[in-house]
């Protein structure tokens, strides 16, 4: 029986990918900080799928907290790896407390580079796998008014694109998935939804993103970027000065 492992299982885009990859008959493990959400949706998927599930609540920001996840999981049989927790904040650098900032680059970029380098080594022994890092269309651009989470998101895309590289052959894939804006609790938390980038826009759902996250998986793409106004933006830096692109992202995140 294949297992899955995703990171940030109980909202969003993480809780969606549980319920495609439920319908598909992995048993799961769901990892977030909230066990309460995480505790719900497992008795919701085993009920309705028949499936083993197991819930761990850990806040991946702490580096104690993950290397204990990766102890508790060091012999369950791990066929994909589901890096999908993160977290961004709006508002100009000198804004934001250093607090903040640290714990998200510690999980949006050593967090998920951690969880790949424990898990990768099995995976290739075996020689099947998958893992998908949920990336950003923010990855291939400079964000101001996000700084911070534009940088963290082009090391996820770029250290997803060269390990997919490295592992060509050995029957291990790795996956970077590149969303935009997206229906989810993180609009909320980041403050994005007030920028312009965001407001008044309808955006693609969560099990939309997820659906297509998961079928990029499958298939082994290395980069897989969510819609074509996100696929416009992601080659921006290609047809334009990096100034410019620079200035364009500023205004419509302002």
């Amino acid at each position: 029986m294949r297992t899955a492992l995703i990171t940030g299982a109980s909202s969003g885009i993480g809780l969606e990918l549980a319920h495609v990859l439920a319908d598909e008959k992995s048993d799961l493990i769901l990892v977030a900080r909230n066990k309460e959400k995480l505790l719900a949706l497992a008795e919701e998927l085993k009920r309705n799928n028949a499936i083993n599930v197991k819930v761990i609540a850990k806040d991946l920001t702490k580096p104690e907290e993950v290397a204990a996840l990766i102890d508790e999981v060091r012999n369950d049989n791990i066929q994909y790896l589901i890096n999908n927790a993160g977290f961004g904040y709006f508002g100009a650098y000198h804004d934001c407390d250093w607090k903040t900032t640290q714990d998200m680059m510690e999980l949006n970029m050593t967090t998920l580079a951690h969880l790949t380098h424990s898990f990768l080594p099995k995976m290739i022994e075996k020689g099947s796998g998958k893992i998908l890092n949920v990336a950003s269309v923010a990855g291939f651009l400079p964000g101001p008014n996000m700084a911070v989470y534009y940088a963290t998101k082009a090391f996820v895309l770029h250290f997803s694109e060269a390990i997919a590289q490295e592992l060509k052959g050995s029957g291990v894939t790795v996956t970077a998935l590149c969303p935009g804006p997206t229906q989810s609790q993180f609009m909320d938390v980041s403050g994005m939804a007030q920028s312009k980038l965001v407001k008044g826009r309808k955006l693609p759902t969560s099990k939309q993103v997820a659906e297509y996250g998961y079928k990029a998986m499958m298939r082994g793409q290395h980069v897989a970027v969510h819609g074509w106004g996100n696929f416009v933006l992601s080659v921006l830096p290609r047809l334009f000065p990096r100034r410019l692109t620079t200035w364009v992202v500023g205004l419509i995140q302002k």
